[in-house]
């Protein structure tokens, strides 16, 4: 019996050594060296979703690791935000955002969960997703001027779906620089909100480029305008929102972020290998035909720029006359 006892605590002392050193190796071993989760605060089908897991997919080839997506929508990207903001800063939690989370929401929400600013480490800005207004087919309008006039003949009647800040943001905007009253339908995520568009539920609706264009090329949707102050490359036949409705101008940017105090070394090994990614031409040609402008940043150049978003998303959204939810 003693015996017995004194060999199984024996080999419990060797598996618990064993442990140990697996554990001493695997933090020793150059990162990455196990899979990285991207977390996304939109669902399956947005357009962060479409252009992160391309991007991804070439990241984690040259990584030598898989990237496992994870989309957690909800709340306006918050649950995500909340969920990365708490995650460990060892490289293997990491957060694909838009201003949404990061630009928008402190002016949008009464109670934040996270600062998008003390609660994370820029890593690379990867690009901007334009926005486009949409609207459904049996509105009888073939311009943004007609739309106004319509709205104006018949305040109320129409309405804008919304699933993201910059779609509600855009909304509220347009609404409020041509004068007219819109109903605000929100939703949690851009899909459901882009199918009830479709489906004739809701008028029309602020739409990024990836996730919109294959409906308006089906015809299922109208393409209106671009919301850039500048015609977009990629849509060069869409006039701007601003040709119409002077000072419309509202751009969503995309990026990758680690929780705070991601250790320098790993912030540093990740902006590069995002960057060699997004500079080769073949997956910038491939994002812009899923309707990004793909370019690369620094981290501090993103954190800058992050920065800037805060001051200028504080006075959109102030002026669009939103109150905080």
């Amino acid at each position: 019996m003693i015996a017995s006892l004194k060999r199984y605590r024996r080999m419990a002392a060797a598996t618990s050594l064993l442990f140990a050193l697996a554990s001493t190796a695997s933090a020793q071993a150059p990162y990455p060296n196990r899979n990285i989760t991207l977390v996304l605060p939109f669902a399956a089908g947005s357009g962060t979703d479409t252009t992160t897991r391309l991007i991804s997919k070439e990241i984690g080839v040259s990584l030598g690791v898989s990237m496992v997506i994870d989309n957690k929508a909800g709340a306006n990207g918050s649950i995500a935000a909340s969920y990365v903001a708490r995650s460990a800063p060892d490289g293997y939690t990491l957060f694909v955002t838009t201003n949404t989370t990061h630009s928008a929401n402190p002016y949008l929400l009464k109670t934040m969960s996270y600062d998008p600013v003390k609660d994370f480490t820029p890593i690379a800005r990867t690009g901007d997703l334009p926005f486009m207004l949409v609207i459904h087919p049996d509105v009888p309008a073939n311009s943004v001027a007609e739309l106004i006039a319509l709205a104006k003949k018949e305040p109320g009647k129409y309405s804008y779906a919304s699933g993201s800040s910059s779609a509600s943001v855009s909304g509220a905007t347009f609404a409020r620089l041509a004068g007219i009253d819109l109903l605000h339908v929100p939703y949690k995520s851009s899909p459901p909100a882009l199918t009830d568009v479709i489906a004739g539920r809701v008028s029309m609706m602020f739409i990024d480029v990836p996730t919109g264009l294959p409906h308006v090329n089906a015809k299922a949707l109208k393409a209106m305008a671009v919301t850039t102050k500048k015609p977009s490359a990629l849509l060069p036949q869409l006039p701007t929102m601003d040709a119409t409705v002077k000072g419309f101008d509202i751009t969503s940017w995309q990026g990758y972020f680690g929780p705070a105090n991601l250790p320098k070394d790993m912030v540093a090994k990740l902006n590069a290998e995002i960057r060699k990614v997004i500079e080769r031409p073949d997956i910038k040609s491939q994002l812009a035909e899923r309707g990004m402008e793909a370019f690369s940043s620094t981290p501090e150049e993103f954190d800058t720029f992050l920065k800037e978003q805060l001051v200028l998303w504080e006075k959109l959204i102030a002026d669009a006359g939103i109150e905080k939810q």
